[in-house]
């Protein structure tokens, strides 16, 4: 395929998370039926988008028919494409090293669908150490291993900021690690879930952009430290300043996908699909005007 330089539109297939099984308990409901792959494909298309990010949890058995297929049905499509390995717990902070060699396994695949970059997940707020520098000096030594089968493959992986690490750290990560096969996957709201300004990290974060997560917050009511304060709303319906976001990443020179996510959608906004077209339709619009900001 011929892909164009622009940052490009996508869709996560996370966004349906409820529709492939993964419901969370006491926040969500069962929508009462069920999604495949096929079907998210043909849902992305219909919302015209560039790209999709696929959440390599939610597919079927993964072999060598499927793989052959899902890269057939992806270039028919016209899609770019992003493998995301890691969901939930990822790397597990450094210390799973059974993961580590499932990651390896998913670069192999990703290859083989097209994808040239892989979302990887280097642990989440459950798996991260008190100890910064004891969490650092783990996961470093673990992706310093990891970015030779990457480079094998011609595959970038793309670490996410997945609440568990600040913007400096995570920066701190991938600039020790200091190889051309280690971005960032930036996503744009989880940071504001550890109290840090989305602005203050898209400007850092966006030089090392691989791969992103869209995503816009709102809140509702209970304690702020807790998940479940903090919703994904509507792209242009919360917290998080798209536009903004998107002239840092423009400033850097990102010609990736923009894929749009939502994760816990607060309730009165109804159903996913419904917040996913209007983001689509929301982002299309600020990436026509998006400013790059000021030097």
């Amino acid at each position: 395929m011929i892909y164009n330089t622009s940052m490009k539109l996508a869709i996560d297939s996370y966004c349906y998370h409820r529709y492939f099984g993964e419901i969370y308990p006491d926040l969500q409901t069962d929508p009462g039926k069920r999604m495949t792959v096929w079907d998210f494909l043909k849902r992305a298309k219909k919302h015209g988008v560039d790209g999709v990010s696929l959440e390599s949890c939610f597919l079927p058995t993964i072999d060598e028919r499927f793989l052959s297929q899902l890269r057939d049905k992806l270039d028919e499509y016209g899609f770019e494409r992003v493998w995301a390995w890691g969901h939930a717990n990822g790397l597990r902070s450094g210390t799973d090293l059974s993961a580590a060699k499932d990651l390896v396994q998913h670069i192999a695949h990703a290859a083989k669908i097209g994808a040239r970059v892989m979302r990887i997940v280097g642990g989440s707020r459950r798996t991260r150490p008190a100890s910064w520098a004891v969490h650092k000096r783990r996961l470093s030594g673990m992706l310093k291993k990891l970015v030779g089968p990457a480079e094998k493959h011609g595959v970038m992986l793309a670490i996410e900021n997945h609440i568990d690490m600040l913007a400096d750290e995570i920066l701190d990560l991938v600039t020790s690690v200091n190889s051309p096969w280690l971005g960032i996957c930036l996503d744009t709201g989880n940071n504001l879930r550890m109290f840090e300004d989305p602005l203050v990290v898209a400007e850092m974060l966006a030089p090392y952009a691989k791969a992103t997560h869209i995503k816009d917050l709102g809140v509702r009511p209970g304690n702020p430290r807790d998940y479940s304060f903090w919703p994904s709303v509507p792209i242009g319906e919360g917290l998080v300043d798209v536009g903004k976001v998107l002239g840092f990443l423009r400033k850097a020179r990102y010609t990736g996908l923009l894929a749009i996510e939502v994760d816990f959608l607060r309730p009165d906004y109804g159903d996913e699909d419904r917040a996913v077209a209007q983001s689509v339709k929301r982002l299309r619009t600020l990436l026509k005007k998006s400013p790059v900001p000021n030097s």
